[in-house]
């Protein structure tokens, strides 16, 4: 059985930095396609930082780039997603997710899910 547990969320003002981190169990996550997700209330869900099982190329959207960066330990199972410079507008529950090996493009075809961790970002 898959399961995703996220941690490291929490409260910041703008500009300010947080790192949120994902275990993984019940896969071997170094096969796996990983990404970040996140959700605003009222809003879609949408990727903010995938890696493809595919080649490893990372895939971040434009309002993150440059800010986010996403990294992984397959030794640790584990995955992480560094935020910097965090704005009001990245306010959200954030998700980690994986993706069975060659199903995945950018943030697309995700399969297993976290609970999600929330990030406020306020003054």
């Amino acid at each position: 059985q898959v399961q995703l547990v996220e941690s490291g969320g929490g409260l910041v003002q703008p500009g300010g930095s947080l790192r949120l981190s994902c275990v993984a169990s019940g896969i071997d996550l170094d096969l796996y396609g990983i990404g970040w997700f996140r959700q605003a209330p009222g809003k879609e869900r949408e990727g903010v930082s995938c890696i493809s099982s595919a080649d490893g190329t990372p895939y971040y959207p434009d309002s993150v780039k440059g800010r986010f960066t996403i990294s992984r330990d397959n030794a640790k199972n584990t995955l992480w997603l560094q935020m910097n410079r965090l704005k009001i507008e990245d306010t959200a529950v954030y998700f980690c997710a994986v993706a069975l090996p060659y199903t995945d493009h950018q943030c697309e075809g995700f399969d297993f899910w976290g609970q999600g961790t929330q990030v406020t970002v306020s003054s």
